[in-house]
């Protein structure tokens, strides 16, 4: 397969905020995610030393912070952030 195309609001949303894009898309060496936040919202604070799973994180609409280890990073659309594995991150 050279391609597939898959539109976010075809994958459902869990817990409202989460879409596993990797599956849907055929990824296997990497995972993608979106995750859709209301205003005020904070992800669970968190690594990946146990997995070794590197993360990037792309702003596509609205504004918040990103806290990595204990640098806190404002983030807006069109900002891209990547998280090594020991990186302690969360999303605010």
């Amino acid at each position: 397969m050279a391609h597939k195309v898959v539109q976010a609001g075809e994958i459902e949303a869990r817990h409202g905020i989460f879409r596993p894009l990797s599956e849907p898309l055929g990824v296997g060496a990497f995972k993608i995610n979106q995750l859709e936040f209301p205003p005020g919202h904070e992800g669970p604070e968190h690594d990946h030393l146990g997995n070794g799973e590197e993360e990037v994180y792309v702003v596509l609409s609205g504004s918040g912070t990103l806290r990595v280890d204990d640098e806190e990073i404002a983030v807006q659309p069109g900002s891209y952030v990547f998280c090594s594995p020991e990186a302690r991150r969360q999303l605010k």
